[in-house]
């Protein structure tokens, strides 16, 4: 009955706000109709300025083979290599490419014909893909090769993405207005009239966790409809899955909020500390680059990164179409997890603040 009445006032309080329903509801529609587009790491219409010596029919061909690439945007054609590097300094071209008068003898001679490429590498990854996709350009294979691109068939970016944003907004609202909520209630203080009756550390820490369950699910709900309505994108499996972990997850971080608030005076210092966890298990969980690219000390550290478990989880399901044995080592991980986690909120809160 306590419980009842502590899961009412906080949705009594949420109401009383008139900013957080809003913020609840437009931030996951924020985050699926923009990042998709924003956060993206393909490399196409990349600038290339060619400078042709040649004005040969070869090179005009070898032209026109870079400008139907869908990887290259002609942007300039400077008279010489000194124009070409000015067009990199003002960022108008992201590539120089520079083909020799002989050009075209060459090639009928039976010889390898040599051009000039310049990358601004300012961007590494950026400059060395683009140069690789003109090597491609420039000395196509003769090897005919038949590649199946498994589980992304059409190497769409946002079918990688999508999932993990989902993940991203589940811990940025569950994880942050749990926190914040009870470091609001302390310098309220409401809580020290809660502090002054029979209810136990376990109702009140459960009280705080089971609204923010809800609010969790009814976001998951709202950004798996976006992914279907705007991108296309569904779970190949069931959604119990997904449920079953967002239900461990949610607790997860919601459980890492309340100890963060327990500890914490004021608003900035939970936010402070809050969004410096927060930073680093997203940047740590394989969300942008992959764990595998990361150096070995720093792959052992996302071990004890929950987030990397259902970033996981969110890509297996949605991708691969894995079932609830495939994902049972990283839901089991979570579930340790979520039991330290709440288990050392419920400890760490006291009742003489």
């Amino acid at each position: 009955m306590i419980l009842r009445y502590l899961i009412e006032k906080e949705f009594k309080q949420l109401k009383r706000n008139s900013f957080l329903p809003r913020l609840i509801l437009m931030f996951p529609v924020m985050m699926m109709l923009v990042m998709p587009w924003a956060a993206t790491l393909e490399i196409e219409d990349l600038r290339i300025a060619i400078i042709d010596n040649d004005h040969s029919p070869s090179s005009q061909r070898l032209v026109h083979r870079i400008e139907a690439s869908r990887y290259f945007q002609l942007t300039e054609t400077p008279a010489t290599y000194k124009e070409g590097m000015v067009a990199i300094e003002k960022d108008e071209a992201d590539i120089i490419l520079e083909i020799p008068r002989g050009f075209e003898k060459e090639q009928a001679n039976g010889r390898p014909a040599s051009t000039l490429v310049a990358v601004n590498a300012v961007n590494g990854t950026k400059g060395s893909l683009g140069s690789s996709y003109l090597s491609q350009i420039l000395s196509p294979q003769s090897i005919s090769t038949s590649v199946r691109y498994q589980f992304n068939p059409h190497l769409n970016y946002k079918v990688f993405m999508v999932p993990a944003l989902m993940t991203m907004v589940l811990v940025m609202l569950c994880g942050f207005l749990p926190a914040l909520n009870v470091v609001g209630e302390k310098e309220v203080g409401t809580i020290e009239q809660i502090n002054v009756t029979p209810v136990s550390r376990f109702a009140f820490t459960l009280s705080k966790l089971i609204p923010y369950w809800l609010i969790g699910f009814l976001v998951l709900n709202l950004c798996i409809g976006l992914a279907w309505l705007i991108y296309g994108i569904v779970p190949v499996v069931s959604l119990f899955t997904i449920y079953l972990a967002t239900l461990v997850f949610i607790l997860v971080v919601s459980g890492l909020g309340l100890i963060i608030s327990n500890h914490s005076a004021t608003m900035q210092q939970a936010m402070f500390v809050m969004w410096f966890c927060m930073l680093i298990f997203i940047l740590m969980s394989g969300l942008f680059t992959p764990i595998s690219s990361m150096p070995t000390w720093a792959q052992c550290i996302t071990y004890a990164n929950p987030l990397r478990y259902f970033m996981e989880i969110m890509r297996m399901v949605y991708l691969k179409g894995s079932s609830i044995g495939d994902i049972m080592s990283q839901l089991c991980t979570l579930g340790a997890f979520a039991t330290g986690l709440y288990c050392w909120a419920i400890y760490s809160y006291r009742k003489q603040q």
